[in-house]
């Protein structure tokens, strides 16, 4: 019996080193391919669950998004769309009997509104619309949609194409976006119309009542000029509820946000980034005002220390639920309109991606991210979380992933800054390792809790080859009160490049950094920050500038947004006594000369918000100073890179120049075939 215990031990213990064994480093192909769900919508009766459920699909070059199905319990997970056909925007009807879908199929010009039988069928085209339709929403009776769509050409203008006449007038070329209506007979009716854009909108309970937000056009720039406004749902009796020069959208790709109108009618909700005066700049707060337009807007989160990223009611009106950025972490908290009291309702070292609430349940369905997981759905009610899905648990079984934490220094002028880092999953504290030093785009924005999938910092990738990643929350991160984000206001690196160099110097005193093979990189406000710290210091070996900024004169004309920038420079560059020399002082490009670092330049070839313009001037620069570098431009690509293949590669050039010039090391290209 003995020798048979024996034998069932080392039996054990070879199936224990066995499956150690298995779990393996990341690859980047294996970080480009991990799935992600959005789009979360719960049925009428409160027991399925809708989402969209996107993969990697390397023969297809692209990411490829289907509507998938799932039980509130977590049973009968099912695909209900297949192809290489994309959807989004999943929606029940109210009463059950459809699910609406946006598609462009093989057959459509533009995408359009299909509609399928909750029982099972085929999905069937509902609107032949002449433009791209989005953003739709179900009448509560379920006999019509809204949707929003750009206007046509006109018959002269279709002309002028079809005679190959392609001369357009710059930012003159547009149609504006309009509000439609269309029932289950294919009827449509033009809802809006005008000189005007309708950027978003949200539909009364009883459906009588259209909050919209009117912009001048749809330009992105304009779009920071929109208002509020109410209408009925054929368009007739309109009010304008703000007129503040300011917008009441968030700005943000994981929350819908916008104007909601209460339920019994008599009041709007909003969110904007802006003070109780209404001064822009500041941290989003949520606001309040009657729908008649008959009081003064009231800011309900005057002394609340974060970020309110998006609102709801509740069905009785007596409690907002919201969305608060709190810097490393989303979490969802609660407003009581009466006593005017926040209420913290999740927590934890996690953070909330999607979000969606069912007023009628007084549910939440969220996708909660951590280190091991990157998002599956998860309810939230009565103060539990469960989890629905789990597309992603085999994660951790699979990979040596990185251990995260949120760690705090004190910054060049003594406030505290925060951020995340990451180490090695065999991680040796008598040991100092190569540093990755990744500064967050926006940079209204913050690095929080979670496996993020962006392709510009590929974290668990870098992890698995020692380095230990830093991603610091410097000045202008959002979540972390007023004082702070405002911080850029008045010159955008008066203390921002500052933090990250403080944090780097914390790093070293740790004795986790080797201060002998550091990098830096970044995308976008990150690739404007990598671009500040390469004529700032020399300390480190590689850099990487992702579509950044080196020359803000040059930048405010090129971009397809000057919002942000009268704040921090203190007006525009064409004004009368304009502020050049502080755009200038704020220019990486004036200190130029100061750079020694092996610096990549990479960029979309189309990229509207940092165009490639900013890219040539700084690899320019670098060459013209010998400094060694490369410029790469993607072509077909804008900010947000869709080609799997092109994501590769830069993930590919960057580890070899880091290899290469941080730890002198050769490096092995992966290739997808």
């Amino acid at each position: 019996m003995k020798k048979y215990l024996i034998l069932g031990i080392l039996f054990l213990n070879i199936l224990i080193g066995f499956s150690q064994e298995v779990k393996r480093n990341m690859s980047i192909k294996d970080f480009l391919s991990i799935p992600s769900i959005s789009d979360i919508q719960i049925s009428p009766d409160g027991n399925s669950l809708l989402y969209i459920f996107t993969e990697s699909n390397w023969n297809a070059n692209r990411q490829i998004s289907h509507i998938w199905q799932v039980d509130k319990d977590g049973k009968n997970t099912k695909q209900l769309t297949f192809g290489l056909d994309n959807e989004s925007e999943p929606l029940w009807s109210p009463d059950g009997e459809w699910i609406s879908f946006l598609a462009k199929r093989k057959e459509d010009k533009y995408s359009q509104i299909y509609i399928m039988p909750t029982d099972g069928g085929e999905s069937k085209r509902l609107t032949n619309h002449k433009t791209s339709v989005s953003n739709v929403s179900w009448s509560p009776d379920s006999k019509k949609l809204y949707f929003t769509a750009n206007d046509p050409f006109t018959v002269e203008e279709e002309n002028l194409k079809s005679a190959k006449i392609d001369v357009y007038p710059f930012e003159e070329n547009y149609k504006q976006k309009h509000l439609w209506e269309i029932d289950l007979a294919t009827n449509e009716k033009k809802i809006t119309s005008g000189n005007f854009s309708i950027l978003t909108y949200s539909l009364s309970n009883d459906g009588n009542r259209i909050a919209v937000h009117k912009s001048p056009s749809p330009l992105l720039d304009d779009s920071f000029k929109s208002e509020i406004w109410l209408i009925n749902n054929d368009g007739s009796g309109e009010i304008q509820l703000t007129d503040n020069g300011v917008s009441e959208i968030t700005n943000n790709r994981l929350f819908k946000t916008g104007a909601r109108i209460s339920p019994n009618n008599t009041s709007v909700l909003f969110t904007a980034a802006v003070n109780g005066k209404m001064e822009d700049y500041y941290n989003n707060k949520l606001f309040l005002l009657a729908s008649d337009g008959s009081s003064d807007i009231d800011l309900l989160t005057k002394d609340f220390p974060y970020e309110v990223s998006a609102a709801e009611w509740t069905s009785d009106g007596r409690k907002i639920v919201l969305v608060a950025n709190m810097g490393s972490q989303f979490q969802l908290w609660q407003y009581e309109t009466s006593s005017r009291k926040l209420v913290q309702l999740t927590e934890g070292n996690h953070s909330i991606g999607q979000w969606t609430y069912s007023p009628n349940q007084d549910e939440h369905f969220v996708t909660i991210k951590t280190m091991e997981n990157p998002g599956e759905i998860f309810s939230f009610k009565k103060g539990k979380l469960k989890q629905i899905t789990h597309h992603n648990d085999s994660l951790k079984e699979k990979f040596n992933l990185p251990r995260q934490e949120v760690i705090s220094w004190k910054g060049e002028d003594g406030v505290t800054v925060e951020g995340m880092i990451y180490y090695p999953h065999n991680y040796n504290p008598e040991k100092k390792y190569p540093l990755v030093v990744q500064t967050h785009g926006g940079p209204r924005a913050s690095e929080k809790y979670g496996m993020s999938l962006r392709y510009t910092t590929y974290v668990p990738v870098l992890t698995g080859m020692e380095y230990v990643v830093l991603q610091p929350n410097y000045r202008g991160s959002t979540g972390y009160g007023d004082d702070f984000l405002r911080g850029m206001v008045g010159g955008y690196y008066d203390q921002s490049h500052l933090d990250v160099m403080t944090g780097v110097d914390f790093l070293i005193e740790k004795g986790i950094a080797d201060p002998e093979r550091m990098i830096k990189m970044g995308w976008s406000a990150g690739g404007h920050m990598t671009n500040k710290i390469i004529t700032f210091t020399n300390r480190f070996k590689a850099a990487s500038s992702g579509a950044g900024a080196v020359n803000w004169i040059s930048m405010y004309s090129q971009s397809n947004v000057r919002y942000n920038r009268d704040p921090w420079f203190g007006g525009s560059p064409w004004q009368k006594d304009a502020p050049i020399e502080v755009y200038w002082n704020h220019s990486p490009l004036k200190d130029i000369s100061n750079v020694e670092t092996p610096t990549l330049v990479i960029v979309g070839e189309n990229d509207p918000v940092v165009p490639k313009e900013q890219s040539v001037e700084l690899f320019r620069a670098l060459q013209s100073n010998n400094v060694p570098s490369h410029l790469y431009i993607a072509p077909r690509e804008a900010h947000r890179w869709m080609e799997l293949q092109h994501r590769l590669y830069k993930i590919n050039v960057e580890l070899e120049w880091f290899a290469k010039y941080a730890l002198n090391k050769p490096y092995e290209w992966e290739y997808v075939k």
